[in-house]
């Protein structure tokens, strides 16, 4: 029954109806974390308002995330304001950016920062909570931490362990994209 639930969701034909179909529209690894972090981030409600508000948001980057987290000035910052995802808006999404900035150039990027993360702890939750910490240890507003759970204060970080399979999880279908190899799928 489970893996015939499995194999009905994880097949090609799934994707573009799928916030997965957001980080799919890229090749380059640093585009594919940082689309599926977003993708996932707003991976609440209805299914067709995520995926359409995921690519809009890329749109909003010049279909290029990886350089807008990096390059962005504040006059394209602030182009984001206008975004609404529910209760995630724009000063939620400009502060998302600026702090996937500061883990970029500290860390090499979000791959780099996970798999660093989880060779020190062996421990998926304790990676989950120093991503977490690390996240928000720049200025942000405080209301924008509401979009990032938190293990430590017990959330199962569900929209987190979503992008954490896209990224480490390795399948011979071409769903998910096993990006990260340094963090075994049983881990997940």
């Amino acid at each position: 029954m489970l893996e015939r639930l499995h194999d009905s969701y994880n097949r090609p034909e799934f994707i573009p109806d799928d916030p997965i179909s957001v980080p799919h529209r890229f090749t380059d690894r640093a585009d594919r974390e940082i689309a599926g972090f977003f993708a996932a981030t707003i991976a609440w409600g209805n299914r067709q308002t995520i995926v359409r508000n995921g690519h809009r948001m890329m749109r909003l980057m010049d279909d290029a995330p990886a350089d807008f987290v990096r390059n962005a000035s504040e006059r394209e910052l602030a182009g984001l304001d206008a975004f609404v995802h529910r209760t995630f808006r724009g000063c939620d999404l400009r502060d998302f950016v600026l702090a996937l900035r500061r883990i970029d150039s500290g860390w090499g990027g979000l791959g780099a920062f996970f798999e660093h993360s989880y060779a020190v702890t062996g421990d998926l939750a304790a990676t989950l909570a120093d991503f977490r910490r690390a996240f928000f240890a720049g200025e942000h507003a405080p209301r924008c931490e509401k979009h990032l759970s938190s293990v430590e204060r017990g959330a199962a970080c569900k929209r987190l362990c979503m992008f954490l399979r896209w990224m480490v999880r390795r399948d011979d279908r071409g769903v998910d994209f096993g990006l990260w190899t340094a963090i075994p799928m049983s881990a997940l």
